[in-house]
């Protein structure tokens, strides 16, 4: 970089190391929030058997991450699924991905904030007295995540690592309340027998166990910016997995038990609302729930900052490989925080909250529930393809011949994720909470994104763009027999 220079065209490498990048992770699956939101659903749906379904998700995802973070010592990219798919399927592959994943993203974090807008206006009147209307916190919300994720990652880490520590421990204390004292009528693995785990709308359970889990790429999107990412990103990916997994677990199966098997589902059926503030009041004391309805708002905000974050990384890549405008692709030289592609995000996503906004849709019903309920889909099948693209990749170069790290493993992972989204669409009505008009529509968004991605494939390989920024750092100790160099890569 010549002297004056004001901008380049990579991340700030050695900026981040694994806690901060499973903060990052952990944070985008809003332990607090998804409890609160999430379990009246399951428990419900299921009965009992709700915290097996998350044990289950766990497990699927741990197979999935074996190959994952193998080819993660081959791959180091902010491109994320899209890289990985590119070096197992080829380029075109790698468009589509990349193009379904801006589309999920985009969902998760547009439909996140219009749930942080429902909450704040309702808790904050409720508790505080101040009185706005949803798109007033949602416009607030905005210009936080805006402001931060200008800046350099290592401040939204911290940022992160704060309002996460803080939402897992007041669920923490109510977790060993309720063990310690014994719940509604004594401790119990009811909630693990595959009688329980598998009755009921089995499928309502599982799509919101994995929905928990959606966010954990980050370990590879931050891995141009994490120290020793050869051991720093298979290690997160693991953490990630293993946190999000028995934490939930933990927090359901206590939630279970707080209730007892017999009167849980009854319970979540009739009050949805305050079925997990309802056991912290029983339990712990009328404080903890005051306190646990104000850290679903840092739980939120912790979410859109998380993805808002993953999604810039996105656009960076992108740009940076030629695929979407080259300015996109440019640091700022001070800390080589991806700016121009934050700017970028955040007035998407303004555009698409504004319109539900100005369009009187509800922010919980409407730009939650849908949103949500696609881009969950969204990166089901991201995650799936990405498994195809592990055993491709191994197949064809022989850098790695284990056969548990590159094809067993990956295959059962596959088939765990296929079972998902099988689950996901035969229930998208109870996601989205719609079965008529457009919205029952929306799963095919995702081949329509794909199609787009496949279409601009072609239209700008004659430019010379072969990969979406898939082998942007190849570590210099173990190349890839297919490594590519990325056009585009350079400076504009």
């Amino acid at each position: 970089m010549t002297a004056g220079q004001t901008h380049s065209h990579e991340l700030k490498r050695d900026a981040i190391g694994a806690p901060g990048i499973v903060f990052f992770v952990v944070a985008a699956a809003a332990p607090l929030a998804a409890t609160l939101g999430a379990s009246p659903m399951v428990f419900g749906a299921t009965g009992p058997g709700g915290p097996g379904a998350y044990l289950s998700a766990t497990v699927v995802l741990l197979l999935f991450a074996v190959g994952y973070a193998t080819m993660s010592r081959h791959v180091t990219s902010a491109g994320g699924f899209a890289a990985y798919i590119s070096r197992g399927l080829g380029g075109a592959a790698g468009f589509a991905a990349a193009f379904v994943a801006l589309l999920a993203y985009n969902c998760m974090l547009a439909g996140i904030f219009g749930q942080f807008g429902a909450f704040a206006a309702d808790i904050l009147d409720r508790q505080v007295g101040i009185d706005l209307p949803w798109q007033a916190w949602v416009a607030i919300g905005l210009a936080g995540v805006a402001l931060l994720g200008y800046r350099d990652v290592q401040l939204s880490a911290r940022v992160l690592g704060i309002l996460l520590v803080a939402e897992m421990l007041i669920l923490l204390v109510l977790d060993l309340v309720v063990v310690a004292d014994g719940g509604a009528s004594g401790l119990s693995a009811t909630a693990f027998a595959p009688g329980e785990v598998f009755s009921g709308a089995v499928g309502v359970a599982i799509v919101f166990a994995f929905s928990c889990f959606v966010g954990f790429e980050a370990t590879t999107i931050y891995g141009e910016e994490a120290r020793n990412p050869r051991r720093t990103v298979p290690r997160a990916t693991y953490a990630a997995i293993l946190v999000i997994g028995l934490f939930y677990t933990l927090t359901m199966w206590s939630i279970g038990i707080g209730y007892g098997s017999s009167a849980v589902a009854g319970a979540a059926q009739e009050n949805p609302v305050g079925f997990v503030t309802d056991l912290s009041t029983r339990f712990v004391g009328a404080f903890s729930t005051d306190l646990m309805n104000l850290l679903v708002l840092t739980s939120l905000f912790a979410v859109v900052l998380a993805f808002h974050n993953t999604l810039a990384r996105y656009l960076f890549s992108l740009g940076r490989a030629g695929v979407l405008p080259a300015a996109l692709g440019r640091t700022r030289a001070t800390d080589r925080a991806p700016h121009v592609a934050s700017v970028v995000q955040s007035c998407v996503t303004t555009l698409v909250v504004g319109v539900f906004a100005i369009s009187g849709a509800d922010p919980f019903a409407n730009l939650f529930a849908w949103l949500v309920g696609l881009g969950t889909l969204g990166v089901l099948v991201l995650q799936a393809t990405a498994s195809i693209a592990v055993m491709a990749f191994f197949a064809r170069t022989r850098a790695d011949t284990r056969l548990w790290h590159t094809r067993i493993a990956p295959l059962l992972g596959l088939a765990g994720l296929a079972t998902a989204i099988v689950l996901v669409l035969g229930n998208f009505d109870v996601l989205t909470g719609a079965t008529s008009g457009l919205v029952p529509l929306l799963p095919w968004l995702v081949p329509v994104a794909a199609l787009a991605g496949v279409a601009t494939w072609y239209a700008t390989r004659g430019r010379g763009v072969e990969l979406i920024g898939a082998a942007d750092i190849e570590p210099a100790d173990q190349p890839s027999p297919a490594a590519t160099p990325v056009a585009g890569a350079g400076p504009a």
